[in-house]
């Protein structure tokens, strides 16, 4: 009994690393052992069933959520510039995120071949134009159903924004009934993150499981896949600062160098508690240090840290270059447009999801064909992604914070409200 306490009180990121250094130093000893493999298979594939039970659910209902929790009327001038501006960075994050994995090819070569793993489905590109029609779907139920990912999002966002609408009625009946509703579906997302904490402590044996099949199966190999994907997250979330941020202020005519430096206990708050919501008491501090004023940062970083995931997106990006080089079937451009769509529209409202980063890439992931499928070559890819999950969940919630601030002090000069005395300070 002594073992399951200490085992539950245990630090889960922790659990996870002591796993995937296990995993991998047992997998590489025991080179070719089909019978170790035959007794690991069922505890990976039952980590990737629990994983792909939650993730529909979890996805529709922090989405309604998250776009049904901003009232029309804070949707003025400033909100609708805040939004914009988050959607753009949101955008250039992603495609930096697929230009980085694109040069780098991380996984390219590794072939990952199992006895748990099979072929992955291939889907037959579809063309732009079908992509874009296919987003609005024709029986929203069936798509939630089926798990199609864009039709699911669209609805999703969609029936968010009437709830909003609804719960800002001057009338009371439908204000009232939307709150109702709106209270339902919170009370769904609340449960799945219930959930989503108990399938997360099983997640060590998960992926002790994977990646022992990875090592065993592929030996050394797999430690350059690791390093290049992570090298790869991180190179992508500095140009993202460089080219976007940076270069954003210096167009404004702001200092990046003030910007760089006064952002600095957000983003290294942020890489330590990997967590928006609890950083933004530091945020607000931070935006307040740039002279941004409390009309700007009250709306623009709250909505920020649940809907603005720049650092996320550029995970998206190059982890999903990575799975899909891993399995030998590197995305098409029109499969890389999809994960763009995709990554920027679920954006909205994943991001207090804890392992919202994870649960994201399995959507992405499913809209290009690339289905985690228990058993499948893709699933192993995704466990190894998981087992370096904590290192890159700490760059890239670093980064979604630093995209906050920078929002609302792009904001605040736009409006020309700025403090530029205190931003000189």
């Amino acid at each position: 009994m002594s073992i399951f306490k200490l085992y539950f009180k245990s630090n889960l990121l922790i659990r996870i690393l002591v796993a995937l250094v296990l995993g991998a130093i047992l997998g590489l000893i025991f080179q070719d052992a089909p019978k170790i493999v035959a007794v690991l298979t069922p505890l990976g594939e039952l980590f990737v069933r629990l994983l792909k039970m939650i993730v529909v659910p979890v996805i529709a209902s922090t989405l309604i959520v998250g776009a049904s929790s901003i009232a029309p009327s804070q949707l003025g001038r400033i909100g609708v510039k805040t939004m914009l501006y988050y959607t753009i960075t949101s955008i250039a994050a992603i495609l930096i995120g697929l230009g980085v994995g694109a040069v780098i090819k991380p996984g390219l070569g590794l072939q990952l071949v199992s006895e748990m793993a099979t072929d992955g489905k291939v889907a037959e590109a579809p063309s732009m134009l079908k992509i874009l029609l296919e987003i609005v779907p024709t029986n929203p139920i069936g798509v939630i159903a089926e798990g199609q990912v864009l039709p699911m999002i669209f609805f999703c966002l969609m029936f968010g924004i009437a709830l909003a609408f609804g719960k800002d009625s001057d009338d009371d009946n439908v204000k009232k009934s939307s709150e109702t509703v709106y209270s339902f579906v919170d009370g769904v997302s609340q449960a799945m993150f219930k959930i989503v904490g108990w399938v997360m402590q099983y997640a060590p044996i998960g992926v002790f499981a994977l990646i022992f099949i990875v090592f065993s199966k592929n030996g050394a190999a797999a430690f350059g896949s690791l390093a290049s994907v992570t090298g790869a997250v991180y190179l992508g979330l500095a140009l993202q600062v460089v080219l976007v941020y940076c270069v954003t202020c210096a167009l404004f005519k702001l200092s990046p160098l003030t910007f760089l430096r006064k952002v600095r206990p957000a983003m290294i708050t942020a890489f330590v508690t990997r967590s928006s919501g609890a950083t933004l008491p530091v945020s607000i501090q931070t935006a307040e240090s740039m002279g941004v004023p409390k009309n700007v940062y009250s709306f623009g970083l709250p909505v920020g840290s649940t809907m603005n995931m720049d650092g996320t997106t550029v995970y998206l990006g190059v982890c999903a270059i990575f799975i899909a080089n891993a399995v030998g079937m590197p995305l098409t451009p029109d499969q890389m447009m999809t994960v763009t769509l995709t990554a920027v529209l679920a954006a909205v409202g994943t991001a207090g999801v804890p392992g919202a980063g994870a649960i994201m890439l399995l959507m992405v992931l499913e809209s290009v064909g690339l289905p985690v499928e228990a058993g499948s070559a893709v699933a192993v890819a995704y466990g190894m992604i998981l087992g370096i999950e904590a290192l890159l969940d700490m760059g890239r919630t670093s980064m979604n914070v630093v995209g906050d601030v920078a929002g609302v002090a792009i904001v605040a000069k736009h409006e020309k409200t700025l403090d530029e005395k205190v931003w000189h300070s």
